[in-house]
């Protein structure tokens, strides 16, 4: 097997030519043969005892041509790209076969795309604004509403109608163009007036409306919405059957006792203040490191293939539903219940997809300029902490991550760290 030619077509685009030797094809032939012997039957022959010869006699010689090929491609292909020094990014595509035969053996032409060049601009020198770290006396009173909030109880209201901030129990039933629609039908559910998570304008209208009341809910599907349902009208004929409000407990030396491990209000105060400030401080390194990688961005020259950001998108929903599972939902379940297709599903993971794609061609282009390396020291470190962070050990981590993926994360951060230390804060 060996490359016979490769070359560049367009930006990011090569066309190679591969080529299997006769004998090589030929064994493969007869590899083919050997896997599927034992369901064959021919004529005068019991299941199985067909020799190659008779069968390609009885079905022509190129009886086992395709599943030798598949055979053989892989490793033709592999080989012909190391041996062309591409870094290809997406599988072969466009592929022709002008000769295969045991004869000739196999002649393959195919386009490859491959990963882009690259010309960096400034990266060093960049300016950002650092984001404040301060913890406010609003946010310290943001978190102690938050936390008086997770610890209240819920009290059944009898003596007024239902007011934005309460749970409304309702048994509701949606219609377009007076005929019921799937998925549009609940009873007893919990609707917190104010959360948000049904149909713009739907908890409005609940509100204003006491327990027992039976009433119409007038709504506009967003265009944003499932296919069948997206900008339509929709009448829900709904029903309160309990109305609950929050009640909150007091905010004093008590309270704080019971919720947390401190034993005054004013001791809860500059805990949380400091655990907002630590959250903040890791904000703020984020966003300006983000800052400065659009403008690293910006300044280089690369013209990248659509696929990868393609591929990366579907990492990201992969990711995304692994999660999803990992709580006991199906992705399907889950897009159903938010009424969004795959599609739109997609789409709204594609910005962030192309960010990511582009910081890391960037910081890649950022490693080979500056000859950036990751010591045998630095790569142990990074075993040790993984190992740490998953309560695994070292030579099971080493064994599930490829020291040359670790290796790659190392320059890649440190590639960032260049990029930051240089920078000016505004």
């Amino acid at each position: 097997m060996a490359l016979k030619s490769s070359n560049k077509i367009d930006a990011n685009t090569y066309e190679i030519e591969v080529t299997v030797a006769p004998e090589v094809f030929t064994e493969a032939c007869k590899s083919a043969y050997m896997k599927q012997r034992k369901s064959i039957q021919l004529p005068g022959f019991r299941k199985g005892k067909a020799t190659q010869g008779m069968v390609e006699k009885v079905y022509g010689e190129g009886a086992f041509y395709e599943e030798a090929l598949e055979i053989v491609y892989p490793e033709a292909v592999s080989s012909a790209i190391t041996e062309a020094e591409l870094r290809t990014v997406d599988q072969p595509y466009d592929l022709e076969i002008p000769v295969m035969s045991k004869a000739e053996g196999v002649e393959m032409k195919m386009k490859v795309t491959v990963y882009p060049e690259v010309k960096l601009g400034d990266y060093k020198g960049l300016e950002g604004k650092m984001l404040s770290v301060e913890a406010t006396d609003e946010d310290v009173d943001k978190e102690l509403e938050n936390m008086r909030d997770r610890n209240s109880r819920l009290v059944t209201v009898e003596d007024r109608a239902a007011e934005m901030g309460d749970t409304a129990e309702i048994d509701f039933e949606g219609f377009v163009d007076e005929v019921a629609f799937e998925g549009g039908k609940g009873e007893n559910y919990p609707l917190e007036l104010g959360s948000g998570s049904f149909i713009p304008g739907f908890e409005e209208q609940v509100a204003g409306h006491k327990t027992g009341e039976e009433f119409d809910v007038n709504v506009t599907f967003p265009e944003e919405y499932a296919a069948e349902l997206a900008g339509k009208n929709a009448v829900f004929k709904c029903k309160i059957n309990e109305i609950k409000t929050k009640e909150m407990p007091e905010l004093d030396d008590e309270f704080v006792k019971d919720v947390s491990e401190f034993d005054t209000l004013d001791e809860l105060k500059a805990d949380i203040k400091k655990h907002i400030e630590e959250s903040k401080t890791s904000e703020a390194k984020t966003d300006f490191e983000n800052q400065l990688m659009e403008q690293v961005i910006d300044n280089m020259e690369c013209e990248i293939p659509e696929c990868m950001f393609e591929h990366r998108t579907d990492e990201m929903i992969q990711d995304y539903s692994y999660r999803l599972q990992m709580q006991g939902i199906d992705l399907n379940t889950y897009l159903s219940y938010l009424g969004q297709d795959m599609d739109a599903f997609k789409e709204s993971f594609k910005e962030g997809a192309q960010r990511q794609v582009k910081a890391s061609i960037a910081l890649e282009a950022i490693v080979d300029a500056e000859g950036i390396e990751a010591t045998d020291e630095e790569i142990d470190a990074e075993v040790a902490k993984l190992a740490e962070q998953y309560q695994m050990d070292a030579q099971q981590i080493k064994n599930a991550v490829p020291s040359d993926q670790l290796a790659s994360d190392i320059k890649t951060r440190k590639a960032l760290e260049l990029v930051v230390e240089t920078a000016k804060k505004a």
